[in-house]
């Protein structure tokens, strides 16, 4: 693990491998190791930088503080990105990661070469006409219950609550000790999703993206993010849509080497 200066803060990664930079970004609850299972096949002709956000692990936030926010990941990410050689990058992310390297590419395109976008969390907007059948308060409403376990003391109910939202009813009791421990090592961080402004997406915002974009899907993830992902890939010129086969929101940890191929082949391209 190395640390970089950004902001005012010591931004932890984790970089290997040779090539052009490749800068992986995690999601909620996620941290540097969150691409553990890819970063081997990524790296033999990239050096990867996976990084952790500003309060993820190995800090240990306690959820206090006013700097939690979307704007201000982006503003760390960009900062980090400037000191990287050579430039431009590749940039990955995933989840929350994902609407983070949207936003840097809407932002600084300057500083991106390709761009890759996991399930990119976030909502929708009226002009992108989100369906009817997603309501659009689902992901406030599991955050904001995760929160109010945490609160109660209950850190693995809100864990719980949270993964099942996203990977079905279930799945947490089957998740690896290893995988759970991680999202334990950055559940206090649920608590700054509560009003961080996190801005929806607009077609504007879709048609602005001009860095070549792959977007990947996990066929059997469900509700909002999987709405998202078709809208978004629709919307930006050119992209491109890999769906990984029997994988969820994780799929680089359920189907490392269709993810990691999908990934190759593009930024290959």
């Amino acid at each position: 693990m190395q640390t970089r200066r950004v902001n005012g803060y010591d931004m932890a990664y984790l970089a290997l491998g040779e090539g052009r930079p490749l800068v992986c970004v995690h999601g909620t609850l996620g941290d540097f190791r969150t691409f553990a299972a890819v970063l081997g096949p990524l790296s033999r002709q990239h050096r990867v930088i996976a990084v952790s956000l500003r309060h993820f692990f190995p800090a240990h936030w306690d959820g206090t503080g006013d700097d939690y926010k979307i704007a201000q990941h982006v503003a760390d990410v960009i900062a980090f990105i400037e000191q990287v050689e050579p430039r431009p990058v590749d940039l990955m992310g995933h989840s929350r990661g994902g609407h983070i390297a949207f936003r840097i590419a809407q932002a600084r395109p300057d500083l991106l070469s390709k761009l890759v976008l996991a399930e990119p969390g976030g909502e929708l907007d009226a002009t992108l006409e989100a369906p009817s059948s997603v309501e659009p308060a689902s992901r406030a409403a599991r955050i904001l219950a995760s929160v109010e376990k945490i609160r109660a003391g209950d850190l693995d109910g809100a864990l719980k609550n949270f993964y099942e939202g996203i990977e079905g009813e279930g799945r947490w009791a089957r998740l690896p000790a290893v995988a759970k421990q991680q999202l334990r090592d950055n559940v206090f961080t649920l608590l700054g999703q509560v009003g961080e402004d996190r801005k929806p997406y607009s077609r504007q915002d879709a048609h602005s993206i001009r860095t070549p974009t792959l977007f990947i899907g996990g066929t059997k993830t469900t509700g909002s993010l999987a709405v998202v992902l078709r809208a978004l890939s629709a919307e930006v010129p050119g992209a491109q849509l890999a769906m990984i086969e029997a994988a969820g929101h994780w799929m680089f940890d359920q189907a490392p080497q269709a993810y990691s191929k999908a990934v190759i082949d593009f930024l290959a391209a």
